[in-house]
């Protein structure tokens, strides 16, 4: 028989722990949504995100793990997500998706944003807003008592009404002393039995949303995933708290997406 892996429930001191280190990674991620502009590489986009981690007292939760050579997720328009800094020179009309994830006092905070650079197609607009959209549709649902497959659904059934399709091989999940704890979190209605959300559970909803085929395709690199169309694609995530009341979010900023 299998074994299950439980779902981890913080204390209030883990929380604590999770409110700083997810609050560091929010104040990172929007330094650096000021910085993506055109004729900046994404590898100094890169580079200043270890400045600021160094300056904010934590490290990359990305760097090393697997053998991931980035501080940070840096991905461009096809590229959906795990894009690692290089030479590419950001573009007016492109949309750049930025994945930060801190060690903060050993606890993680992990967030995503996508930005839009300058004017961009009116398809692509209604993809990044309906993916933040998508997000804050998963978020309503991370209260105690619900079920987690009525929070990886609502994603999906917010998105492809609107004529876009998700990322199914890759999901969100739990989050605290490790990047990747249980539950796998996906932005589809998973098939059987779905775990009860409990207070102290903490999750990284991430909605990744396809303006085109749901279809993905790895580079080289064994890293950067791309759609199979070549159709752009949005990334929007948050680290969430499940308490006895309203959501938590973790790393809260302010909702909208940048540049639009």
């Amino acid at each position: 028989m299998a074994k299950r892996h439980k779902i981890k429930i913080k204390t209030p001191h883990e929380i604590g722990r999770m409110r700083a280190a997810g609050e560091t990674a929010s104040m990172i991620l929007l330094d650096l949504v000021k910085a993506v502009e055109p004729g900046r590489t994404t590898l100094e986009i890169d580079q200043l995100a270890k400045e600021l981690m160094k300056q904010r007292d934590c490290k990359s939760a990305f760097l090393g793990y697997r053998g991931f050579r980035g501080q940070i997720c840096i991905s461009v328009n096809d590229e959906i997500v795990h894009g690692i800094g290089g030479p590419r020179k950001i573009q007016p009309g492109d949309v750049v998706k930025l994945d930060v994830g801190v060690v903060k006092s050993g606890w993680i905070g992990d967030n995503a944003i996508t930005v839009a650079v300058g004017a961009i197609p009116e398809e692509t607009r209604r993809l990044l807003i309906a993916t933040e959209e998508s997000l804050f549709a998963a978020i309503n649902h991370a209260r105690s008592g619900e079920r987690l497959s009525d929070l990886c659904g609502a994603v999906e059934e917010y998105v492809k009404p609107l004529g876009f399709t998700v990322v199914r091989e890759f999901v969100g999940h739990g989050v605290g002393r490790d990047l990747h704890e249980e539950p796998q979190v996906p932005n589809y209605r998973p098939q059987g039995k779905s775990p009860i959300l409990q207070p102290g559970m903490i999750l990284a909803i991430e909605p990744m949303v396809n303006a085109g085929s749901p279809g993905i395709r790895i580079l080289d690199d064994g890293w950067t995933v791309i759609t199979t169309d070549g159709k752009p694609s949005a990334h929007f995530e948050h680290t969430v708290l499940v308490t006895d009341g309203d959501p938590e979010l973790l790393t809260w900023r302010p909702r909208g997406v940048p540049g639009l």
